[in-house]
């Protein structure tokens, strides 16, 4: 019997893409703790296994061929915890097109502008010295929105985001978008978002996923020494 999947995480929204996808589809794991505001990224062994120093990472023992793989990227992550199961990938040819082709909109699109809309409208006003810049974070609050509405769109024609089919294209995508009010969006005007909001956040397996370290979730606008290790460090 082969070890249980090791889990490089911490709960932000791209290590609850993994945690989540792990509760959806019953595969046990061992959580190895990656304290991102301590600099922990940056550590020789956590580089062996992701040397972009950013995390998720996974190690499965049972790789391919029944070899051991390590595993950076949470899209190449899903990709391939979805390949190892059978599960949340479509079942057709056209509809695993439709889930590779959501999951790399949630990966060039949503999970970057979202992520420097939370940088420029949260953490930099808060920065010594701060760096409160217009411009800034109006280009990202307006490109989150304009996603907000291609998502919203999408999801009046179908139930999730790849189809009538729950997949790991709504695993990467939903952990950003719940995040919607800190990145000063509103759901007044697209309501399809609302309901599917609403729907996984009642799912068991995205409320264990999210669950996983939350108590480590820390501020990070009023933490300074984070703030110099995630946006300072290079």
């Amino acid at each position: 019997m082969s070890d249980p999947i090791e889990l490089y995480y911490w709960p932000t929204p791209n290590g609850w893409k993994i945690s989540i996808a792990l509760a959806e589809m019953g595969l046990p794991y061992t959580l190895k703790l990656v304290n991102i505001g301590a600099g922990e990224q940056f550590t020789p062994d956590f580089l062996k296994i992701a040397p972009n120093n950013r995390m998720p990472a996974i190690i499965d023992s049972d790789g391919p061929d029944g070899a051991p793989v390590s595993i950076f990227e949470s899209g190449a992550i899903l990709l391939y915890l979805a390949r190892k199961t059978g599960l949340f990938h479509g079942i057709t040819a056209r509809d695993q097109l439709a889930v590779e082709q959501w999951l790399m909109w949630q990966m060039g699109g949503v999970g970057p502008m979202a992520g420097q809309a939370h940088h420029f409208l949260q953490y930099a006003p808060a920065m010594d010295p701060p760096n409160d810049l217009p411009y800034a974070k109006a280009r990202y609050r307006n490109e989150v929105a304009r996603l907000y509405g291609v998502l919203d769109r999408q999801l009046a024609k179908h139930r999730y985001v790849a189809g009538d089919f729950l997949s790991i294209a709504d695993f990467a995508i939903w952990p950003w978008a719940q995040l919607w009010q800190r990145q000063e969006q509103t759901l007044d005007d697209k309501p399809h978002l609302k309901r599917w909001l609403d729907e996984l956040a009642a799912r068991p397996g995205f409320q264990s996923g999210m669950a996983v370290a939350a108590e480590k979730r820390s501020n990070i606008a009023a933490d300074k020494k984070a703030q110099d290790v995630l946006f300072k460090k290079q």
